[in-house]
């Protein structure tokens, strides 16, 4: 392939040889409308979690074991579980809905529910603590 540069007043004719195609970086976050909904364990952790707006009860350290956190900021679509149900390793908490997507909420470990925080239909924010662990 032959470039032509202008450089600081002056044109350069140069050869090139491409070695590989140029591909635009997929967009992080991104997720094709075709694409199956997505699955997440609840053990979000204390970095990931948004303290912003947050109660004064959820600034208090918690035991990041005994609960689960929102992954993202959405909508409960749907409640999986009930007080006192026993848990397994990547059994379906909640399903999440943000931007018309479907986010399943997995157990990061095994557990029982001790309380739910949150009802179909509430907004959720990113860290928000949704379920507790016994």
């Amino acid at each position: 392939m032959k470039l032509r540069i202008d450089l600081d007043g002056k044109t350069y004719d140069l050869d090139v040889e491409v070695l590989e195609e140029d591909r635009p970086a997929p967009r992080p976050g991104y997720l094709p409308p075709h694409a199956p909904p997505m699955t997440v364990r609840s053990s979000a952790g204390p970095a990931a979690a948004d303290t912003s707006g947050a109660s004064a009860a959820e600034d208090a350290p918690v035991d990041e074991e005994k609960v689960c956190r929102s992954p993202l900021s959405g909508v409960v679509n749907r409640i999986a579980v009930k007080i006192g149900q026993e848990l397994k390793q990547d059994d379906l908490i909640m399903v999440l809905e943000a931007m018309k997507m479907e986010t399943n909420v997995v157990a990061g470990h095994p557990g029982t529910v001790k309380a739910l925080r949150v009802a179909e239909g509430d907004g959720v924010k990113t860290g928000q603590i949704l379920m507790d662990y016994a």
